[in-house]
């Protein structure tokens, strides 16, 4: 898979991030990561240590009301997004190319402003 975005940079905006979620009452499950180089099928895993040549990085979050949101960063540049925001609003957010750790930031909150109702600032 070609490398479009740097999953170190974009799992460093995750981190800085997590203080403004959690002020926000939000729960930041560990990023996971995906190893390419993994025999199939690919387990992921917590440590970026035990992935050598990862492929994917994933955050999950959950808040009030049992809201969710899943999202995943391939470093060719694309997300899947899944979320439940209510009994009757859940799915799939359409996420535009991810060209950099920037814009998966920018991504995320989007995202969460989308599914949590929520707006913060990353100091």
């Amino acid at each position: 898979m070609e490398r479009v975005v740097d999953l170190d940079a974009a799992a460093a905006a995750v981190a800085d991030r997590r203080p403004a979620w959690q002020a926000a009452g939000l729960v930041a499950e560990p990023v996971t990561w995906r190893d390419e180089a993994a025999p199939w099928p690919q387990q992921l895993r917590t440590d970026r240590s035990q992935a050598n040549d990862p492929d994917s990085v994933g955050i999950h979050l959950h808040g009030l009301n049992e809201a969710e949101l899943l999202v995943v960063l391939y470093r060719g540049g694309w997300a899947d997004i899944d979320y439940i925001a209510d009994a009757d609003d859940a799915g799939v957010i359409p996420a535009p190319a991810v060209g950099t750790a920037q814009a998966f930031a920018s991504l995320l909150d989007a995202c969460i402003t989308r599914v949590f109702g929520i707006s913060y600032d990353v100091e």
